[in-house]
């Protein structure tokens, strides 16, 4: 029993005792709530309802702000990730923030100030060696600036609690103008490599889509853009990719690695006789539910699956856990307009799914999933019966088209029955949902007065229960696309979840104090034991009550 709350506790944010061995010569006793993955669960909800310390009353700028930050080496697109009561060899306890940059290096900070022995990192990782020629992926290598001015890390690690290793992928170029991409097993007090690793990716499948070589398509290392956050679900870690800028050929690709061996479990691609397909979600992890059962989404690529094709483009996959070197496919969902959105560019895997919690007894469909499409639509679908593909329409619980300019996906939150979205030049928007019927309103129910241009912001929630929930979001407007940031800061906002035309806070009302550092896009604030985490171009910039 203590087992199986040990890991609903780090991995299902519930706090009770956790005792959590994390080296051969220490334990770690505590209760608090843990961020151990992308948007901070598997079901991808961005929701810590065990927020006890921030709440609608103290978010202002009089009592909430800017306590410190800490510089880094490289952009930080991963979310940062969070460890209670850590024990770190020679430096006691700490809680620990856990950061990943551009530059392949991995941080663990204190998560609760920079005075007294806490200024410089508690360990820090550097997972390249410039001095034997492995350096990160220049943009230029690429001929793309999506990702600009380097490559590294950019999925967000996972963390296993329960053995304390942080599970993260590189992306390098060695000395020979080969490029590699490695997963690493580190552990979480000291940052040293477990299990063997680094091992390096490698991968093929039978196919003859585009760049196959005798009946088999490769995974290529240059190439593929780890874009999503990694997935640990039933002792297997899940990684996926796409592409940079669209540069072909390219496939989409989900591996599966064993979490103590990393050994490689599972090889699929999504269009391995056509081409595209890739997994992007915008950052989004792959979801995951009790059964092991793994959710995501590819975007523009070939699909013919309906007549009994192994390709997979914009598409919503169900997936069995490892079997046979194969990720077996349980289900699948294709928009009816999947050949209109390919063409246009309007990826439907552009953000990942978020798996609602299960219904009360009587509700016309008891588990249910969100997924937002790059046209700005709303996809409410039964995870029993995805409904596939039918070119007369989507087979679905609800399809919500027109209520988003454009561009949602994985910036989708949860808290008691509201779903939160935004898109690129539109709002942030609340949706109800209402068990009794088992649909969405058709139309918001409350929207910020600010509208947000590109990118938009990820959300977070959190709430004590059903109490002082506040939608967090990052306004990174001052980004630019594909080029050099403008370098000015990112904007951290705070709204009423219970009606987002109320900001409680923003982090230029007292500038001087508060300015984050510079804006880049996907990033998604951690809200945790009273602080919220927010990465930047430049450094880690950490928010919470003033003393």
């Amino acid at each position: 029993m203590r087992s199986n709350l040990i890991v609903l506790a780090m991995l299902g944010l519930v706090a009770v005792p956790v005792i959590m061995k994390v080296s051969n010569s220490s334990m770690m006793i505590g209760t608090s709530v843990a961020v151990t993955t992308y948007h901070n669960d598997n079901t991808r909800q961005g929701l810590n309802a065990k927020e006890t310390t921030l709440t609608l009353g103290n978010v202002n700028s009089r009592q909430f702000g800017k306590i410190f930050s800490q510089r880094v080496d490289g952009f930080i697109y991963a979310q940062p990730l969070y460890l209670p009561n850590v024990s770190i060899p020679g430096k006691g306890i700490h809680s620990v923030v856990y950061v990943a940059t551009q530059h392949d290096s991995v941080y663990a900070f204190d998560a609760d100030s920079k005075t007294g022995s806490n200024p410089q990192p508690l360990w820090h990782k550097s997972l390249i060696d410039p001095s034997t020629g492995i350096s990160t992926v220049l943009s230029e290598d690429v001929n793309c600036k999506d990702i600009y001015p380097e490559i590294g890390i950019t999925g967000t690690p996972v963390i296993d609690a329960v053995t304390g290793t942080l599970y993260v992928v590189t992306k390098e170029k060695h000395q020979s103008r080969t490029f590699v991409q490695r997963l690493h097993a580190l552990d979480v007090s000291t940052g040293a490599e477990k299990f063997g690793g680094p091992i390096q990716i490698e991968g093929t499948v039978p196919g003859s889509g585009d760049g196959s070589v005798g009946g088999r398509i490769a995974f290529d290392g240059l190439r593929n853009n780890q874009r999503p956050g990694l997935l640990l679900s039933n002792g297997y870690i899940y990684i996926g990719w796409a592409s940079h800028c669209d540069n072909g050929p390219y496939h989409g690709w989900v591996m599966a690695y064993d979490v103590h061996t990393l050994k490689q479990k599972a090889v699929w691609s999504a269009t391995a006789n056509g081409g595209l397909g890739g997994v992007w979600q915008a950052g989004g992890a792959p979801a995951a539910d009790a059964n092991g059962h793994v959710f995501l989404a590819t975007g523009n690529g070939t699909f013919d699956a309906d007549m009994g094709g192994v390709d997979f483009g914009d598409s919503l996959l169900k997936f069995a856990p490892p079997a046979q070197g194969q990720l077996p496919i349980l289900d699948s969902f294709t928009p009816y307009n999947q050949a209109d959105l390919s063409a246009q560019d309007l990826d439907f895997g552009s953000g990942g799914p978020m798996l609602l919690p299960s219904q009360p007894p009587g509700s016309p469909h008891k588990d249910l999933m969100i997924i937002g499409d790059k046209s700005g639509t709303i996809y409410l679908i039964d995870r029993s019966n995805l409904g596939q593909f039918n070119p007369a329409g989507n087979q679905i619980v609800q399809t919500l088209a027109g209520q988003l300019a454009c561009c949602t996906g994985g910036i989708t939150a949860w808290w008691n029955n509201n779903v939160y979205v935004t898109s690129v030049f539109d709002t942030v928007k609340a949706f109800k949902f209402d068990p009794a019927a088992g649909l969405l309103s058709s139309a918001p129910v409350s929207q910020t007065a600010q509208a947000f241009l590109y990118p938009p912001p990820f959300l977070s929630v959190s709430s004590n229960g059903d109490r002082n929930a506040i939608v967090w979001a990052v306004d990174t407007d001052t980004y630019i696309h594909r080029s050099n940031s403008t370098g000015q800061p990112a904007v951290l906002r705070a709204f009423d979840a219970t009606d987002l035309g109320r900001e409680l806070y923003n982090s230029n009302q007292n500038f001087s104090r508060d300015k984050a550092g510079k804006a880049m896009k996907f990033i998604v604030p951690t809200v945790v034991n009273g602080k919220v985490y927010v990465g930047t171009q430049d450094e880690l910039t950490v928010y919470g009550l003033l003393q």
